[in-house]
């Protein structure tokens, strides 16, 4: 247990946020006193029209902090969540936060709405630093109309947004709402779609990250569907389209909310969440620290965070890191930590098509993504799955200047009737075109086997790959020996020794570097210090594109 600012961390679940309530509730009740002793002051005898104003603009103040109230602030509490001001405070560095529209409240006057106004209207907008780096954060408050989006609600997120493409800085939503304002009718429902707007044009200009809190139904969803990248809070988070109810009525099935839309079910089934953490305090601080990796905007670069690590640094266990035998897994993630800076890696989607790791590092103190294929999965196999997770994080990574390093270890594509049913071909091409269009600079390590399409997928030198390397082991064939003899020679007998010969023709880098496909054969210790000279070298790389309007990606 330690502090961070005024909250008490605690690393894990077992340990309850609930345990934090005190502390937060103080918080909430501070602003009680200062409320009635204003009251007191305006109606006090002698005082200006000014001074009455500025009391009345205090009191408003103080009541938008206490969002619903005090009674649904403990409630929020008791579920484990912190409210949304708090979380922005958490969120940002103390003292840094620049509050938008706190006086805002919706305009509906049907249904009785016009005398149920709470000030702020459900959300907390504003600006402040991560590290003394600028964001804009939206930060919905659950306590008010349980969170729900109404015209003004959205006003508010869309100027943020608006303020963060004008100026170049991430935006950060911090999910937690009921949905729609059903009393506003179309009102909500447009202004949804005013955010959608504004996330498809901030797409690739500033970094989106959207952490779902809590409850986030029906047209909610596809927010945070557009953004880069979704994070989830274990237990308390939902995402779906249509909750277990209506789910029950139209398909008479049952299931519980974290079944239908849980953290567990996006971040290991769907693949929607990209990752998911404990509570509200160690997701804020997971955000924070994952955004020291990103720059500011599409014109900026990722921060620099020098390191004791030397860029010279060799590693002599990884000259004998790949088992002798070929068909035998190592795990992929050893030989990353070992290759960056501290072995600090944040991985990407860690429980989602597990046989594909991706994530943010740093090498020489710069960020850089990297792909790699995972022995210890289905052999490394590319699957649908797979390459949809990797060719949307080569995308992101192209759109915002961060060089991509990929390890290969591959045997080809996934065979069978599902794949092809469920479209491999088309899913496939979705890493190929990513790969292909990226002009970042491009670093590629065949660790082992490069097999088939799959080589030519995962950043070979024929889809413009910088820098395009082999270690001794890398194997690069069509498909493997075994195969491959079974096909050349399938009316041997024994296929015994033509198997030897095509292992010693084909089943190592040389072929390859004859022809120019590989840039080199290093040495496994050796390639933390290459990858960084290259990284230097390609520091100013710059490559002429044809003109178009958009391409068309297979989607």
């Amino acid at each position: 247990m330690y502090k961070i600012g005024l909250f008490t961390r605690f690393p894990s679940r077992s340990s309850s946020i609930s345990r934090i309530s005190p502390i937060i509730s103080f918080n909430a009740k501070q602003f009680v006193k200062p409320i009635v002793a204003i009251q007191a002051r305006r109606y006090a005898s002698g005082k200006t029209k000014e001074e009455e104003t500025l009391a009345r603009i205090e009191i408003m103040r103080a009541q938008a902090h206490l969002g619903g109230g005090l009674k649904r602030i403990e409630t929020q509490h008791q579920k484990g969540k912190l409210t949304a001001r708090e979380r922005a405070e958490l969120l940002l560095d103390p003292g840094s936060f620049n509050e938008y529209d706190t006086f805002v409240e919706h305009q509906c006057t049907d249904f009785g709405m016009d005398k149920n106004k709470i000030i702020g209207d459900g959300v907390v907008t504003g600006h402040g630093t991560i590290n003394g780096r600028r964001v804009f954060t939206f930060s919905q408050d659950f306590t008010a109309f349980g969170g729900s989006l109404s015209k003004m609600h959205a006003q508010k997120i869309c100027k943020i947004m608006d303020k963060a493409m004008l100026v170049g800085a991430p935006v950060i939503g911090l999910n937690d709402s009921g949905g729609a304002r059903i009393q506003e009718g179309v009102d909500s429902l447009a202004g949804y779609a005013d955010i959608f707007q504004r996330n498809v044009l901030s797409s690739g200009v500033v970094p989106q990250l959207s952490l779902i809190m809590g409850p986030c139904a029906g047209g909610a969803v596809y927010s945070p569907a557009l953004t880069d990248f979704t994070f989830m809070v274990r237990d308390t988070s939902y995402l779906f389209v249509t909750g277990p109810e209506v789910v029950k009525a139209v398909c008479n099935e049952d299931v519980t909310q974290e079944e239908l839309g849980g953290a567990n079910t996006h971040t290991v089934i769907s693949g929607v969440a990209h990752a998911a953490f404990e509570n509200d305090i160690e997701a804020i601080q997971r955000i924070r620290d994952f955004m020291d990796f990103l720059p500011l905007s599409n014109r900026e670069q990722a921060p620099t965070r020098y390191s004791d690590d030397p860029i010279d640094r060799e590693d002599p266990s990884l000259n004998h890191i790949i088992p002798v035998d070929s068909t035998k897994a190592y795990d992929m993630r050893e030989i990353i930590t070992r290759l960056i800076d501290d072995g600090h890696f944040f991985e990407i989607m860690p429980d989602y098509a597990k046989n594909i790791v991706v994530g943010f590092a740093r090498m020489g103190g710069k960020t850089v993504s990297i792909v790699g294929n995972q022995p210890l999965v289905s052999s490394g196999v590319l699957d649908i799955n797979s390459s949809v997770k990797a060719a949307r994080f080569v995308r992101f990574c192209d759109a915002f200047n961060i060089p991509i390093i990929t390890l290969v270890d591959v045997p080809g594509f996934l065979p069978g009737t599902a794949q092809e049913h469920n479209g491999i071909i088309r899913h496939g091409a979705k890493l190929l075109y990513a790969y292909a269009e990226a002009t970042v600079p491009k670093i590629t390590i065949i660790t082992r086997k490069a097999y088939g399409g799959a080589y030519d997928v995962m950043s070979s030198k024929h889809l413009r790959g910088d820098m395009n390397y082999s270690w001794p082991t890398g194997e690069i064939a069509v498909m493997g020996a075994k195969g491959a003899v079974e096909i050349i020679f399938r009316h041997v007998e024994d296929r015994t020794q033509s198997e030897h010969e095509y292992i010693d023709k084909f089943a190592n880098p040389i072929p390859a570097a004859q022809r120019g496909y590989i840039d080199d054969i290093i040495l496994p210790a050796a390639t933390r210090k290459r990858i960084i000279e290259d990284l230097f070298v390609l520091s100013h790389k710059q490559l002429p594109l044809i003109y178009k309007k958009h391409d068309n990606c297979p989607l």
